[in-house]
């Protein structure tokens, strides 16, 4: 399996920033997790072929991006852009988002070939289908309804937190599957503000650490996400503080393979 944090933003050379501003993650070029970037972090190639969109919870760096990006396919979908989400996320997308006010209303149109897009409901602690893969959808705790992921393509699998602060059945569900292969974990807010982490529904690298000992998984790689662009260089130093082996900050742009 393959996962790409799609980047975000760029340095004033043109580069991509290692700041992480909007979340969105390709899975073997065919599946996205969010779709916070999606409309500017795609391949020309991977836009070609994503046509199915997890959406973990409505927050707009996680969303920004989707309605460009299906307008930007109008024209030549030969299927919708497929949105999986809880029936809850759903209804928030379609009050929220695509609602003829702050965006047209994709679901209900079609081009002459296919409908743009479809909403995917899918019940959380159920195992259902997106393309290739498997995927168990868990609540985790954040300010919004929000769910982690369990992703398996029949020979490999990924945890996928989300946004989340302390939480425990991800925990009991990561713990029953047979193996873990990686884990990508939250980190937003630097430990000095612990407080601010807690009432948002964040973690620390401190809160991250204690998170990790409710996992009963050993050596797998664990990349640290959604570290806040102002504090990543002070939140990199406090993960690397930690001393937990194969933990890392994920790099915007590149691809993980396990």
């Amino acid at each position: 399996m393959k996962i790409k944090l799609l980047p975000s933003t760029i340095d004033p050379e043109g580069r991509v920033s290692p700041e992480q501003r909007l979340s969105c993650f390709v899975v073997d070029g065919r599946v996205c997790i969010d779709a916070g970037s999606i409309a500017i972090g795609l391949t020309d190639e991977e836009r070609g072929r994503v046509r199915d969109v997890i959406v973990t919870h409505p927050h707009m760096d996680h969303v920004a991006t989707l309605p460009i990006f299906v307008d930007d396919l109008f024209g030549f979908l030969e299927e919708p852009v497929r949105v999986h989400a809880t029936e809850e996320v759903c209804a928030l997308l379609a009050r929220d988002v695509f609602n003829g006010t702050v965006y047209p209303p994709f679901q209900n149109f079609d081009n002459g070939r296919t409908r743009v897009m479809q909403f995917v409901p899918f019940e959380a602690g159920e195992e259902f289908p997106v393309a290739h893969l498997r995927v168990k959808a868990v609540p985790v705790t954040h300010i919004v309804p929000t769910v982690g992921l369990v992703i398996s393509d029949g020979a490999c699998t990924v945890g996928f937190s989300s946004d989340t602060s302390a939480t425990e059945e991800f925990w009991r569900v990561l713990n029953r599957e047979p193996r873990l292969d990686a884990l990508l974990i939250e980190s937003s807010f630097p430990n000095s503000l612990g407080r601010l982490a807690e009432v948002s529904g964040h973690l620390t690298p401190e809160g991250l650490g204690a998170e990790l000992r409710k996992l009963r998984h050993e050596e797998i790689d664990v990349l640290a996400m959604h570290l806040k662009p102002s504090f990543r260089c002070q939140l990199v130093e406090e993960l690397e503080a930690l001393g937990v082996p194969r933990l890392s900050a994920m790099e915007p742009g590149r691809e993980y393979e396990w």
